[in-house]
């Protein structure tokens, strides 16, 4: 379901815009477009990145280093409380190590179905993993987004990755 960032708090809204800073520096670094944040319990960001894949590990995706951080970093309790946030709505690989490091809540910009659609308005085939959702992967997770603000955005971002000239919808 769709989310309005007047329906998020202020410091949402600030991690989620975070997220897209993250998505445009991989962008400019050859990587594409994806940024996470994950919050502590308190507030605090505590680790964050953005997609490393052009080196050619395809598993080095922000989301995924995150629950290895948490894992390796905070308490079982602390990684439950926290919230992670992120440009573009885990893939089933994130969402599974989510679920088993047992973070918290997940708040996205952008969601899976929309980046598939983009990608087939583009011509562009699907990759070689079933693009489930979050909620299909992981259905105890609390899971919000897109946002509506930010995808556009976002949408320019993987846009330019693939050299396309987007209007947008």
């Amino acid at each position: 379901m769709t989310v309005s960032l007047r329906e998020l708090s202020e410091v949402d809204a600030g991690h989620l815009r975070r997220c897209v800073e993250l998505a445009a520096a991989a962008l400019e670094d050859g990587d594409e477009p994806f940024g996470s944040v994950l919050v502590d319990p308190n507030g605090e960001a505590v680790f964050e990145d953005r997609n490393r894949v052009s080196g050619g590990d395809r598993t080095r995706h922000p989301e995924f280093e995150i629950a290895r951080w948490a894992a390796a970093n905070m308490s079982p309790e602390d990684r439950a409380l926290s919230t992670v946030y992120t440009s573009g709505e885990h893939c089933p690989m994130c969402s599974a190590a989510h679920a088993w490091v047992g973070l918290g809540p997940i708040i996205y910009a952008t969601g899976t179905e929309q980046t598939r659609e983009w990608y087939a308005d583009w011509g562009i085939a699907p990759g070689p993993v079933s693009p489930l959702s979050i909620r299909q992967v992981a259905p105890g997770i609390d899971v919000r987004g897109p946002v509506e603000e930010l995808v556009a955005e976002v949408r320019g971002l993987h846009a330019r990755m693939l050299g396309i000239t987007d209007r947008g919808r």
